[in-house]
C-alpha cells in the first residue's frame, strides 16, 4: 500500500489537541463528582491535507517519550497518565509514572511516583469522582501485589487503599451500573497461580466485598464488559463465554461460544461497539483475521462471524471512535508471540452499520505486545509504546507514540460545541448548544480510556436522543436511561454533523446514584425496559454545577467517594 507522507501535516497538527471544555463542578450534592474545569481551545482548519487522509485518514511522525507507555490512563482534564515496565527503564533515570498534555507538539513529562508500590501488571480505571484507581501491580514475573491505589488528578498525589484478598498480576477492573468496580483474575504467585476470588470494591466505604460463590480460575487480563442487565460478560479470551452476576456472593452463568475458540492472552481485540454489543476479532494461533459479534440484548445471544479485518493480526488494539466506528491498529501477523518480522502496519476501521473494514494509512513503527491506543478529546488516537516483552524475539521497546487523524479530521469544517452542562443525571435531559452549517446529526458519548496489555478496560460508545429545542443552535439531549449502559463518570460527548465530522469532545460527567438520585429499575424481561425515577420523568434541565477548585478541594479532604487508607 502506498505511504502517505504526512511531516509537514503533524507539525501543524501535532499542538491541536483540544482538552474537554470548560464547566464547574457539581460539589457534593452530586454523590462526590469533581468535574475538572479546563479551558476550551479550537482545533484550526490545516491548511495542508495529506493525499487520500479523507479516505485513508493519517500519522503523525513518531513522538520521542522518556517511558514506554505499557499502561495508559485518560484525565478528566485531557491528560493522560502512563506508566512502565521495569525491563524499559525511563531513559531520562526518573520515575517510570508520568503524567503529560498530549496537545504538546513534544510532550513534557511530568513524574508522578507511586510510593506504594510498582503498578506496572496491574488493573486500572476512573473512579466516578475522576481519580485514578489501581489494583494489583508487579513484584516480580507472575507475582502480584495485593494494594490498591488511588491517584488524585487535581492534587496530583496517591493515596494507598485498602489491600484485596492476595495479590493480583495482570488483573482487569470494571465499573459498574452503581460505582462500584469488580476486578477479577490476576496471577497471585508461582505457586498458587490465578486468584480465583472476584471481589468488589466500594468507593462509599472503601472496602472490598469478596465473591465467594463465584470463584473461577481465568486467563490473565480477560476481556470483561458491563452489560446493560447489570452483569458483566467476559468475552474471551477463552471460547466459552459467561456472565457474572455481581449481586450477594456472586455467580456465574455460561452465555455462548464462539466461533474462533480461543484467542489467546492479550492477543485479540475485544470492545462493546454499542450498549451489549461485542466485538471480537484477531489474536489465535495461527493468527487470524476473523471477527466475530454477539449482541448481549437478544433472547438467546449467540456468536456469529462477521467480515474479517484485511490482516490477520495478534496484539492489536481496538479503539472506539467518536462515530462509533472501531479503529484497529498494530499487530503482527506472524504465529510467533510479539514477533515484529511481520508487523501489520496498516491501520483498519470497522464499521457497524454495514460490518466492512476499511484499511487505512501505515503508522511509522511497528505497535505489538505492550502497546496502547486511546481516543484524545480532538478526535485523534494516541497509539504508543509496544515491546520490552523480554522474549528472545520479541519487538524491541519503543519509546515513542504516534498520533492518527482519522478520515472524518478532513472531510470539511467540525461542529462546535458552545454550551453545556459539566454533569447530568441518568435519565435526565440538558441543552446543548451546538452549530454546524451541515446541521446536527448525532450527540454521542465515550469514555475516557484506560487501556493495557491490548484491552481497554473502561472504553464505551453510547449515542445519546435527542431533538431540537425552540431555540436555533440549542438542542435537547437525554442522558442514558440505564446506568448500565453508560455508569457514572466521566465521558467526552461529541456532536457530529450529517457529513460524519465530530466536534471536539466536551466532558461531561453522569453523576451516580446516591438518595436523591436513585437508580432507574431495570425491568426483568427480554425486552429489560426501564422505569425512571420521577425526577426524570419531569425532564428537568441539568444546571450546571458552579464548585470551586477550593470547594473540590474541601470535599475531596471530607473523605468523598474517596478510600480508606491502611
Amino acid at each position: 500500500m502506498k505511504r502517505y507522507m504526512m511531516c509537514v501535516w503533524v507539525l501543524l497538527l501535532a499542538g491541536t489537541l483540544a482538552s474537554c471544555g470548560g464547566g464547574g463542578d457539581s460539589g457534593s450534592p452530586s454523590g462526590g463528582i469533581t468535574p475538572t474545569p479546563t479551558p476550551t481551545r479550537t482545533t484550526p482548519t490545516p491548511t495542508f491535507t495529506p493525499t487520500g487522509a479523507s479516505t485513508v485518514g493519517a500519522w503523525s511522525a513518531p513522538v520521542t517519550l522518556p517511558i514506554v507507555t505499557i499502561h495508559m490512563q485518560a484525565l478528566p482534564d485531557g491528560k493522560v497518565l502512563a506508566w512502565s515496565n521495569p525491563r524499559t527503564p525511563p531513559m531520562d533515570g526518573r520515575a517510570p509514572v508520568r503524567l503529560w498534555d498530549p496537545s504538546a507538539a513534544q510532550p513534557v513529562l511530568e513524574e508522578a511516583a507511586n510510593p506504594f508500590g510498582n503498578i506496572y501488571c496491574s488493573a486500572h480505571l476512573l473512579l466516578p469522582d475522576g481519580r485514578v484507581l489501581t489494583m494489583g501491580g508487579h513484584i516480580r514475573d507472575n507475582i502480584g501485589l495485593d494494594a490498591s491505589t488511588t491517584f488524585d488528578p487535581v492534587l496530583r498525589s496517591w493515596t494507598k487503599g485498602p489491600r484485596m484478598n492476595a495479590g493480583r498480576w495482570y488483573p482487569t477492573g470494571t465499573v459498574l451500573g452503581n460505582g462500584e468496580v469488580l476486578v477479577v483474575s490476576g496471577d497471585i504467585d508461582t505457586m498458587v497461580g490465578v486468584n480465583p476470588l472476584p471481589q468488589v470494591y466500594r468507593p462509599a466505604d472503601g472496602t472490598w466485598r469478596d465473591l465467594t460463590s463465584a470463584q473461577l480460575s481465568l486467563k490473565l487480563y480477560p476481556w470483561m464488559h458491563l452489560a446493560p442487565n447489570g452483569k458483566v460478560f467476559m468475552s474471551g479470551p477463552e471460547q466459552i463465554t459467561r456472565y457474572l452476576d455481581t449481586s450477594g456472593t456472586g455467580q456465574w452463568t455460561t452465555v455462548a461460544s464462539t466461533n474462533f475458540g480461543y484467542r489467546g492472552q492479550y492477543q485479540a481485540g475485544s470492545v462493546m461497539y454499542e450498549p451489549g454489543k461485542v466485538l471480537l476479532v484477531g489474536g489465535g494461533t495461527p493468527t487470524t483475521a476473523m471477527a466475530e459479534v454477539i449482541d448481549l440484548n437478544a433472547a438467546t445471544p449467540r456468536w456469529r462471524l462477521t467480515n474479517p479485518m484485511a490482516f490477520p493480526r495478534k496484539t492489536l488494539n481496538a479503539t472506539l471512535l467518536p462515530d462509533g466506528k472501531v479503529l484497529v491498529t498494530g499487530g503482527s501477523s506472524s504465529n510467533i508471540f510479539d514477533d515484529p518480522s511481520q508487523a501489520v502496519f496498516e491501520a483498519e476501521i470497522w464499521d457497524p452499520a454495514t460490518e466492512s473494514w476499511s484499511t487505512m494509512a501505515r503508522m511509522k513503527t511497528s505497535r505489538l505486545y505492550h502497546s496502547t491506543a486511546l481516543l484524545l478529546p480532538d478526535g485523534r488516537v494516541f497509539v504508543s509504546g509496544g515491546g520490552g516483552g523480554g522474549t528472545a524475539l520479541g519487538d524491541v521497546a519503543h519509546y515513542d507514540g504516534e498520533y492518527f487523524s482519522p478520515p472524518y479530521l478532513f472531510q470539511g469544517p467540525r461542529p462546535t460545541i458552545d454550551s453545556a452542562p459539566a454533569g447530568a443525571a441518568h435519565g435526565e435531559q440538558f441543552t446543548v448548544g451546538a452549530t454546524d452549517p451541515a446541521g446536527i446529526a448525532s450527540v454521542t458519548l465515550v469514555a475516557l480510556s484506560s487501556t493495557t496489555h491490548e484491552f481497554n478496560m473502561s472504553q464505551r460508545f453510547v449515542r445519546l436522543a435527542f431533538s431540537p429545542a425552540a431555540e436555533p443552535n440549542r438542542f435537547n439531549v437525554s442522558a442514558p436511561d440505564n446506568p448500565n449502559v453508560a455508569p457514572p463518570g466521566h465521558y467526552m460527548m461529541f456532536v457530529l454533523n450529517t457529513n460524519g465530522v465530530p466536534s471536539v469532545g466536551r466532558m461531561l460527567v453522569l453523576r451516580p446514584v446516591t438518595a436523591a438520585n436513585p437508580p432507574p429499575v431495570v425491568n426483568a424481561g427480554q425486552d429489560q425496559t426501564i422505569t425512571l425515577p420521577a425526577f426524570a420523568r419531569s425532564a428537568a434541565p441539568v444546571r450546571s454545577p458552579s464548585a470551586t477548585p477550593a470547594r473540590r478541594a474541601h470535599s475531596r479532604s471530607n473523605g468523598i467517594g474517596r478510600a480508606a487508607a491502611t
